[in-house]
């Protein structure tokens, strides 16, 4: 048989491939844009007609195709979610839950570069679904925008099923063999597209900070937001860097487009751009696709802080929501409740800073709730994502400091100075209140 004919005669329809899953099972579905939406559909269809029930639905960061299907409140009581990353969609589920007396969402905490194994061991997934690129010639699929714990999940899961989107751009790296799928179903949807927030004046301030921190040569990981692309632009003068990042963003990609980022300097993957998720707009969608310099891999090498340390002078950039006076960090826990996870920070500060003459950069703004609330606090209000000793440098708009080396004392001073200069003050009492200054 030909790859063509194997392609044939796995073919199914949505509502076929979805009457595959039976109660009980552990589902995984691919993350962010390889959510595979006629899939989800058809699963959440069988869900609402009482067909299937107890399901456990395993993945990292959901989009709007999974908020109207399989995670709809409704469903909750027959698709449990187990989540590994917060994102609006569980926040809205977790606050109507919350006022019903009910926990629709079972978060499960782990670093992203955990996930294939967390997924994997100690038992496989049984239905792992996810959205692909058209096949080629030699029978092959792109996982395309997400290798992630997809390329892992594919190769354990009981039953792998694939929905093809002439839409999902095909990159080198991620490639899944229509040998290993159990079926395919063909939807074609333009992929969703996260726009930039407008900046705001703290961002500017603070990506020229950074830029700053930024030697020519750096290789660089970078997160998404508003934040983020104003360091990149930033940075759009300086030559010769390089990209080894958790999450490929439009900001990096107009750093390769401008020809800041050529990646000739890298020690590891040298000439290549390397990433294991992407999102944002179509650009950067049409730009990776067979792109030679842009190459996806698994998220246990991407953020496996060995290999991170592999490259030299890595910087990594990475937010928090509150940063203690000793330097902890807590990147996930807001008012009280999980807001997000902890992602792919700590590999990446830890991977940064291992690296020959690496930085690791904590960026945030310096009060949050329009100025009403600091971000550097006496104490922390959830868990601790990155540990003091792990902190390198914090910046806000109000400038750096290299916490590494510093007594816990020079660290309150260091904190303090960068605090909004409106609660300085309280901030230097609450210091000396616990011996800290």
């Amino acid at each position: 048989m030909t790859w063509q004919d194997i392609y044939a005669q796995r073919r199914l329809s949505a509502t076929e491939a979805a009457a595959r899953i039976e109660s009980g099972q552990r589902v995984c579905m691919g993350m962010a844009l390889a959510e595979p939406p006629a899939i989800l559909a058809a699963i959440a269809g069988r869900a609402e007609a009482g067909e299937i029930d107890e399901i456990k639905l395993y993945y990292f960061h959901s989009t709007p195709h999974a908020g109207i299907t399989v995670l709809r409140y409704e469903l909750m009581d027959r698709i449990r979610p187990h989540c590994f990353f917060l994102g609006p969609i569980e926040r809205m589920l977790l606050e109507r839950g919350e006022a019903e007396g009910a926990r629709p969402i079972a978060f499960v905490p782990g670093a992203f570069s955990q996930a294939p194994r967390l997924m994997t061991d100690p038992a496989p997934i049984d239905a792992f679904i996810t959205t692909v690129s058209p096949m080629d010639l030699h029978g092959f699929f792109s996982l395309g925008t997400s290798n992630d714990y997809g390329s892992a999940v594919a190769r354990s899961a009981r039953q792998v099923i694939v929905e093809v989107n002439r839409h999902m751009p095909r990159v080198r790296g991620g490639m899944i063999h229509v040998s290993e799928v159990d079926g395919i179903v063909e939807n074609d949807v333009p992929l969703l597209e996260y726009p930039n927030r407008p900046p705001a004046p703290e961002d500017a301030a603070i990506g020229r900070i950074v830029a700053g921190l930024v030697d020519d040569g750096a290789c660089l990981q970078m997160g998404i937001g508003a934040l983020p692309d104003e360091i990149c632009a930033a940075l759009s003068h300086h030559r010769d860097l390089g990209v080894h990042t958790e999450l490929l963003t439009p900001g990096i990609v107009d750093l390769m487009r401008s020809g800041a980022v050529t990646n000739s300097r890298k020690t590891t993957d040298p000439g290549l751009t390397i990433f294991t998720f992407a999102l944002g707009d179509k650009a950067l969608y049409d730009f990776i696709d067979d792109n030679a310099a842009v190459e996806s891999r698994p998220v246990a090498y991407v953020n496996d802080p060995a290999v991170i340390a592999r490259n030299d002078r890595v910087v990594s950039v990475n937010a928090t929501l509150q940063i203690d006076l000793s330097g902890a960090c807590n990147s996930e826990h807001l008012a009280g409740r999980q807001f997000s996870a902890a992602g792919g920070q700590l590999d990446f500060v830890r991977g940064a800073y291992a690296s020959k003459g690496g930085r690791s950069i904590i960026a945030c703004h310096s009060t949050a709730k329009e100025g009403t609330v600091s971000r550097i606090t006496p104490r922390l209000d959830g868990p601790v994502t990155t540990p003091r000793n792990d902190t390198h440098i914090v910046v806000t708009e109000f400038g750096h400091a290299d916490l590494k080396g510093m007594s816990t004392e020079e660290r309150a001073k260091a904190l303090i100075g960068l605090a909004h200069p409106k609660f300085r003050d309280e901030l230097t009492a609450a210091a000396k209140a616990k011996g800290s200054l």
